[in-house]
C-alpha cells in the first residue's frame, strides 16, 4: 500500500465504505440545515415588497414605522430599531412643503381608514381621501369629487347599500356616525384595489381631503405624502429635493421597494420571524449539526485506530498519518456538503412557503437563493470534518507504534484530563446558569436557559464515556435477569463506553431539543388556556371582525337583564424590558377597555395581585406582574412605553395582576388610545347576565368557553413554529443517532462473526444487539429528559409563574419513537451482517 497521503486517503475511503458513508451522511445532513437556515435568513435581510398603492408615486415621504433603542456597546453607540404595531403618521402640512419640492408636480397627503355601514351585520368600507385618485387611477363614473360633508361610493359599496348620487348614506367612522350625501360614483384604480384594498374595486368611499384626517381619526396627520414628478425628472433627483425640503421633519423619503413598507406593516414583523429562524434558530441548528458531525467523524476516525497504528508499525511518519486524515475530509466533506445544499434549499422552500400560508410573510416577499448560503454550508461541513479528524487522529498519530497496538486493542479506560476538565466545567457553567434562569423572570429566563442546555449538551459530549460507563453499569444490574444475552450486552456496554457514548449523544441531542421546544410551547399554552378560561367570567362574548360600532356597549347594557357590558379594542404597545443586560422594546398585547374598571371586573377576572382597577383611566394603566418584573417597575411607578404609532408615554401602574399570558398583559381606558390606531373600532364585547339573541344584531355572539376556544387557535402559529424547529433538530438528530448505531454495528462484523464461530446462534446475537440497544435508547432518553426539565423548570417559572407542561401521551411517543429508532437502527444492519458472514 502506498503510504502517500492521498493514496492512504483514496484507500481508505475504498476498503472502509461504511464508516466514509456514514460520515458522508452526518456531513450531509449538516449542510442541509446550515443552508436551510442561511435561505430563510438571506431572505429576511433582502426581503422587500414591490410598491401597490403607492407604484403611481415614484417618491413618498413617510414617518419612521420603528421605534429605535440607542444602547453604548463597547464599540460605541448601537442603535436597534422595533418595527411598530400600527402606523406612525406625518403632518398632513407636508405635502404643501413637498410639492414645492423641484421636479414635484403635485404632493397628496393620503388617508386610509376602515368605515362602518350602517348596521354591524354590513361590513366596512376602505376609506380614503379623494386627492389620492392622482397617484391611484380612480376615476369617477357618476357624479362630482365630494365636498364636506359627502363621499364618492366605490360601485360595489353603492350596490350593496343601494344608492346612488344624491342620496344620503349613514356612515360610522373615527369621529362618529353621520349620514354622508353621495357626490359620485368611483371605478376603483389598481392603486385602491391593491391587495385587495378596495374589496374587489367596490367596497371603497372617498372623502373630501379636508375631512379625511378628522373621519381617520387623525386630524392634520396623514399616513403618508405621495409626491409625483413633473415629466422628464427622475425619481432619486426627485426624492433628493423633496428630502432637502422636508429636512427637519422627521418624514423619510422613500422610493422603490422602500415605498412598500409603508403599505404592508406586516413586512417587518416577516422580517423579524425570517430573521429569528434564520439567525438564532440557524445558529443553535447550526451548532447541532456541527457538534453531531464532528462526533461522526471522530467516531468514524477512531473505528480505525487499529489500521493506523499497522500503519505506523510498517513506518507510516505522525505526519503522513495527519495527512491522510485531512485529505479524508477533503475527498468526502466538499460533496457531501454539496448534495446536502440541495434538499437544504428545498426545505427553505417548504419551510417560506408554509409560512406564506399562515399569513406570517406577506405573499409579494420572494425567497432569495444566492451563492452565501450553500458556500457556508460547505465551508461549514469541510472545516467540521478537518478539526474532528484532526483531533481525533492527533493521538494515534503521535503515539509510538507499539503503544498505538496496544491501545487499538482494548478500549482505554481513563478519559483525556483536558476533556474532563472542561467536561466538569461545562457541567458547572450549566449548574450556574440554572440557578440564574431561576431566580429571573421573563426574557432573562428563557436567555438564560438557552444556555443551560447548550452547556450540559456540551458536557454530555466531553464526558460521554464516563456517562456512557455509568449508564451501563446502571442499567446493567437490570439486564442481569435478562439471560445469556441481555448479560452479554451489559458487558459489552461497559467495555466499549466510547462506542456507546457515540451512539448515545445524538439520542440525548434529539430529546432534549425535541422536549424543550415542544414543551415550552405546551407549558405556556397550558398556562394561557388555564388563565383565558378563568379570566373570562362574561355570559356573553360578541365579536365582530368587521369591528363593533362605538356605541356596543351601551346598546348591549341596555338589553333587558344585562349586568354590565365591555367592549375591548385589542392592540400593542412596545413596553423597554430588560433581558441580558441590555434593553429592548417587547411588543405587549393590550386591551383598550370602554368603561371603568369596576364594570371590567363583573366580565373579567384579571387576578388582581396589587391596587385597584377602578383606577385605570387617563394616564394611568395596569399592568400582568411578569411584565412588570420584566421592565422593573411596580405599583405606583411609571412606566414608559411607545403607543401604537409610536407615541411615547409614561402612564402610571395603578394595579398588578397576574393573568397576562392568557389575557392582555397591558389594560388601559380605551381613550387613551383614541388617535394611535388605524382602526377605532372595538374587536370585542363582553357582556354579563341577560339573553344572547338581541346581542346577535352587533355580531357573532359565544359564550366564554367558545370564546376560548377561538383565541387558542389564533395561537397556533406560534406552536407550528415550534413544532417545525423541534421536528428540524430532532429530526436531525435522530438520523444522527441512527447513523451512528448503523456505523457502529457495521464496525463490529469481525466481533458478531466470533460470536457465532463460538457457538452463538443468530437469534442470540441479534437478541444481544437488541439489549444493548435499548440499554443505548433508554440511557439517551433518561438523559436527554432530564437535560430538557432542568432547562425547562426555571424557564416556565420565570415566563408563566408555574411547573413545565408535560403531556404523558406526547412525551410517551417522543421516548417510543427514540427506542424503535434505536431497534430498528441496529437489528436491520445487523440482519445484513450475519447473512454476509453466513454467505
Amino acid at each position: 500500500m502506498s503510504l502517500k497521503p492521498n493514496g492512504l486517503a483514496r484507500a481508505a475511503v475504498r476498503f472502509k465504505p461504511a464508516s466514509f458513508a456514514g460520515t458522508f451522511v452526518a456531513l450531509m445532513m449538516s449542510a442541509l440545515i446550515v443552508t436551510a437556515c442561511g435561505v430563510l435568513l438571506e431572505t429576511g435581510l433582502r426581503a422587500s415588497v414591490p410598491a401597490e398603492r403607492y407604484a403611481g408615486a415614484p417618491v413618498v415621504a413617510a414617518a419612521d414605522q420603528s421605534a429605535r433603542v440607542v444602547a453604548d456597546t463597547v464599540d460605541g453607540p448601537e442603535e436597534t430599531a422595533y418595527p411598530l404595531p400600527d402606523t406612525a403618521r406625518v403632518d398632513a402640512g407636508l405635502a404643501a412643503r413637498a410639492a414645492r419640492a423641484p421636479g414635484a408636480a403635485v404632493a397628496v397627503p393620503d388617508f386610509t381608514f376602515p368605515v362602518l355601514r350602517g348596521t354591524a351585520a354590513s361590513g366596512t368600507l376602505t376609506g380614503h381621501g379623494w386627492g389620492s385618485h392622482v397617484f391611484t387611477g380612480t376615476a369617477l363614473s357618476e357624479g362630482a369629487a365630494p365636498h364636506a360633508g359627502e363621499v364618492v361610493l366605490g360601485t360595489g359599496a353603492a350596490r350593496a347599500a343601494r344608492a346612488g348620487v344624491g342620496d344620503t348614506v349613514t356612515l360610522e367612522t373615527a369621529d362618529g356616525r353621520a349620514g354622508f350625501r353621495v357626490s359620485g360614483l368611483a371605478e376603483a384604480g389598481a392603486g385602491d384595489t391593491a391587495g385587495g384594498d378596495a374589496g374587489g374595486g367596490g367596497a371603497a368611499a372617498w372623502f373630501a381631503d379636508d375631512e379625511a384626517s378628522v373621519l381617520a381619526g387623525h386630524p392634520g396627520r396623514a399616513d403618508a405624502i405621495a409626491v409625483l414628478a413633473e415629466d422628464g425628472t427622475d425619481p432619486a433627483d426627485l426624492a433628493a429635493a423633496v428630502g432637502a425640503s422636508l429636512a427637519g421633519s422627521g418624514a423619510h423619503v422613500l422610493t422603490g421597494d422602500d415605498r412598500g413598507e409603508v403599505e404592508d406593516h406586516t413586512l417587518a414583523y416577516a422580517k423579524e420571524t425570517l430573521f429569528a429562524i434564520g439567525a438564532s434558530f440557524g445558529a443553535i441548528a447550526t451548532l447541532v449539526a456541527v457538534f453531531t458531525a464532528a462526533g461522526t467523524v471522530a467516531l468514524s476516525v477512531g473505528q480505525r485506530s487499529r489500521e493506523f497504528a499497522l500503519l505506523r508499525a510498517v513506518g507510516a511518519t505522525p505526519r503522513q498519518i495527519r495527512r491522510a486524515v485531512a485529505s479524508e475530509a477533503l475527498l468526502v466533506a466538499p460533496l457531501a456538503g454539496l448534495l446536502g445544499c440541495l434538499p437544504g434549499i428545498g426545505l427553505a422552500h417548504w419551510w417560506f412557503g408554509q409560512m406564506q400560508d399562515r399569513g406570517a410573510v406577506p405573499d409579494a416577499v420572494e425567497l432569495h437563493v444566492s451563492g452565501f448560503p450553500l458556500l457556508a454550508a460547505v465551508a461549514v461541513g469541510l472545516l467540521t470534518a478537518l478539526g474532528a479528524g484532526w483531533a481525533a487522529g492527533r493521538r494515534p498519530a503521535r503515539i509510538k507504534p507499539g503503544q498505538a497496538l496496544a491501545e487499538a486493542s482494548v478500549e482505554r479506560l481513563r478519559p483525556g484530563v483536558v476533556r474532563t476538565v472542561l467536561g466538569l466545567v461545562a457541567v458547572g457553567g450549566g449548574a450556574v446558569l440554572a440557578g440564574v434562569a431561576a431566580s429571573a423572570a421573563g426574557s432573562d429566563a428563557a436567555n438564560a436557559s438557552l444556555g443551560v442546555v447548550m452547556l450540559f449538551m456540551l458536557a454530555v459530549a466531553l464526558l460521554g464515556p464516563v456517562l456512557a460507563r455509568l449508564c451501563a453499569a446502571l442499567f446493567g444490574l437490570l439486564l442481569r435477569g435478562g439471560g445469556a444475552s441481555a448479560s452479554l450486552a451489559a458487558a459489552n456496554s461497559r467495555t466499549n463506553a466510547r462506542r456507546l457514548a457515540s451512539a448515545i449523544t445524538p439520542i440525548v441531542l434529539a430529546m432534549a431539543f425535541a422536549s424543550t421546544l415542544v414543551f415550552m410551547h405546551t407549558s405556556e399554552s397550558h398556562v394561557a388556556s388555564e388563565q383565558l378560561r378563568d379570566g373570562v367570567t362574561a355570559d356573553h362574548v360578541v365579536t365582530n371582525p368587521a369591528g363593533l360600532p362605538a356605541d356596543a356597549a351601551d346598546r348591549a347594557a341596555r338589553v333587558p337583564g344585562v349586568d354590565a357590558a365591555v367592549s375591548l379594542l385589542d392592540t400593542q404597545v412596545l413596553v423597554p424590558v430588560r433581558g441580558g443586560g441590555e434593553t429592548s422594546l417587547q411588543g405587549t398585547a393590550t386591551q383598550g377597555v370602554s368603561g371603568s374598571g369596576a364594570r371590567l371586573a363583573k366580565v373579567q377576572d384579571l387576578d388582581v395581585r396589587e391596587g385597584s382597577l377602578d383606577r385605570v383611566g387617563e394616564g394611568r394603566i395596569a399592568v400582568d406582574r411578569t411584565l412588570a418584573t420584566a421592565a422593573g417597575a411596580g405599583l405606583g411607578d411609571t412606566l414608559p412605553l411607545h403607543l401604537p404609532d409610536g407615541t411615547k408615554a409614561a402612564p402610571e401602574i395603578v394595579a398588578v395582576y397576574g393573568r397576562g399570558l392568557g389575557l392582555p398583559a397591558v389594560t388601559m381606558d380605551r381613550a387613551s388610545l383614541d388617535g394611535h390606531l388605524t382602526s377605532p373600532f372595538a374587536d370585542t364585547l363582553l357582556v354579563s347576565g341577560g339573553e344572547a339573541g338581541p346581542l346577535g344584531a352587533l355580531g357573532e355572539v359565544t359564550d366564554a368557553s367558545g370564546y376560548a376556544l377561538a383565541q387558542n387557535v389564533d395561537r397556533e402559529f406560534g406552536a407550528w413554529a415550534n413544532y417545525v424547529m423541534a421536528a428540524v433538530l430532532g429530526g436531525f438528530a435522530a438520523i444522527a443517532a441512527v447513523n451512528t448505531l448503523v456505523m457502529t454495528v457495521l464496525d463490529r462484523r469481525r466481533e458478531l462473526h466470533t460470536l457465532r464461530l463460538v457457538g452463538s446462534t443468530r437469534r442470540q446475537v441479534l437478541r444481544m444487539l437488541g439489549w444493548e440497544s435499548l440499554l443505548v435508547s433508554a440511557a439517551g432518553v433518561v438523559l436527554g429528559t432530564a437535560i430538557a426539565m432542568i432547562t425547562l423548570t426555571p424557564m416556565m417559572r420565570g415566563l408563566t409563574g408555574e411547573s413545565p407542561h408535560v403531556p404523558p401521551l406526547l412525551y410517551g411517543a417522543f421516548a417510543a419513537t427514540a427506542v424503535a429508532l434505536g431497534l430498528a437502527a441496529v437489528a436491520l444492519p445487523a440482519r445484513a451482517a450475519l447473512r454476509e458472514r453466513q454467505g
